[in-house]
Formats: C-alpha cells, structure tokens, sequence
C-alpha cells in the first residue's frame, strides 16, 4: 500500500496571527510553525495503513526551503520519506498549489493520496479536490473513518496483495463521515483520494528515535514555478474579537463588596 500525505506548513495556533503593515501576508517572524491538525491525523493515518498492510508512506509539502521542518516532523511520526515542492517565499491559491502538486506527483502511482479536509490558515477546502481530479481519483471529504476491503465482500486487505502494483484495481477503501443525521460511508476503487478531519485517530507523539531518524532523512526537492494567473490576494484582515476582557474587582477582602454587587447583578443572589 503506497500512501501519500499532502500537509501544509502552517502558523502554530494558540495566538492571535499578527499581519504585515500592508495587510497582504502574515507576519511570520517570530511565529513558530506546524501542520494542521486535520493533515497531522492523515499522517498518523498513513503510519498506521503502512504498518498493517505494508508498503511506505511519502509526505508532500508545497512552500519554502523552511517547509523541510514539516517534512521531517512527518518522518519523525513514522513516514519513510519526504518530498518538498519549493516555490520560494509566495503564499500560492488553491488553484496553484493543486497544480504544484500534480506536478510533484507526475507519473507515480499512489494507493491513496491523504489530505487534510482544510488547511489550518486559510481554510479553502479546495486543494485535494483539485489534485484529485487532476489525477482522474475519486474523492470523499470529512472523513472520520477509513478501512480497506480485498474485493465487495468486505475480506481485509493483506499486505501481499498491497504489494501487487495492479491489485488496487481490484481493491476498495471504506470512508466514513459524519453527518447531521447520522454517518455515510463510501466504498470507493483504489487508487483513491481523502480528505480527513481532525478525530480521525489521536497523533502519536514522536519518539527520540523518530526524531534522529527525521534529522538524517534525505528529503526530495522539485523546484516549481507556479504559472501565472489564478486568484490575486488583495488584503487579509482579521477577524473580530468578540471576546469579553477580565476586570478585576479588586483584591483580598476590599473586593468583597464588588463581588456581591457583581453577583447580585446578574441574578446569582438577591
């Protein structure tokens, strides 16, 4: 079983996203970065299909030189290798990072081809719908589940038959997701594409030994030069803070009269 993880270098969250003073790119400088969580459970995913059906796990970034710190966290979780698509420093469309990946991919033939159901940033939901049709792959998102089948009686694959480069063709993935109303689930041929959500599994942490062996992995670089054209940014903006600020009352037993005051204020005594 070939699997290919597609994850995005992105801003670490737990704080506001500061913005350059023209507001057209976030102010990375003293950001840390990470992979969403969405594509870090389609990691974990990956590690755990390769373990039970044999084959190797590729991760794909698309971005600049410092997306290797991404890649080479993906090692460091269980992946075998790491692929890198430099397009220099410029935050690319859904449209052209698609097209970035298509190109990376070129004549290789993957199993299933993993993505996050949205980037952790920008939240387009677009770019593994457009790889996938690109490359002629079936596509479910919002995935919560995925299990393998050897043919329509629902038999588990083994790792034999994932060896075969022809046996996909006869070979289908099970895709969960929840819906409103309850859960659907897609019996789609291999070779295929998903998109997963966060909850899928629980991400294992990486190990001192995944991480010497990240440190050492060699990872692939394919240049890109993304065409021209697709969207134009204009600006970004951030979003409302609707948060309500802390005020304190006071301290020690002075503030005990604007506590009850407080208290009384909005109905807990009277």
């Amino acid at each position: 079983m070939e699997v290919l993880v597609c994850v995005k270098r992105v801003p670490a969250p737990g704080a506001k996203v500061p913005l350059t003073d023209d507001a057209t790119e976030i102010d990375t400088r003293y950001l840390g970065h990470t992979i969403g969580p969405h594509e870090e459970c389609a990691v974990e995913e990956a590690v755990r299909i390769v373990k039970a059906h044999g084959g190797s796990t590729t991760v794909l970034a698309v971005g600049p030189g410092a997306a290797d710190e991404q890649l080479r966290y993906a090692i460091a979780m269980g992946a075998d290798r790491g692929v890198l698509v430099d397009v220099g420093a410029a935050e690319l469309d859904p449209q052209a990072t698609a097209a970035a990946i298509t190109h990376a991919i070129g004549d290789t033939r993957y199993d299933l081809v993993l993505f996050g159901t949205e980037s952790a940033d920008a939240s387009h939901y677009q770019v593994g719908i457009r790889v996938a049709r690109a490359l002629g792959l079936p596509i479910v998102g919002g995935i919560k589940g995925i299990e393998f089948d050897s043919d329509g009686d629902g038999t588990a694959d083994s790792a034999a038959d994932s060896a075969d480069s022809d046996a996909s063709s006869d070979h289908t993935v099970r895709l969960r997701r929840e819906v409103a109303d309850g859960v659907e689930v897609y019996r789609v041929p291999l070779p295929a594409a998903a998109a997963v959500k966060e909850g899928l599994n629980l991400p294992r942490y990486p190990s001192m030994p995944g991480r010497l062996k990240a440190k050492k992995a060699r990872i692939d670089v394919v240049p890109y030069t993304p065409e021209p054209g697709g969207l134009r940014k204009v600006r970004l903006r951030q979003p409302n803070d609707d948060r309500e600020e802390a005020i304190v009352l006071g301290h020690g037993a002075a503030a005990a009269p604007a506590v009850v005051d407080t208290l009384e204020q909005i109905g807990v005594i009277s």
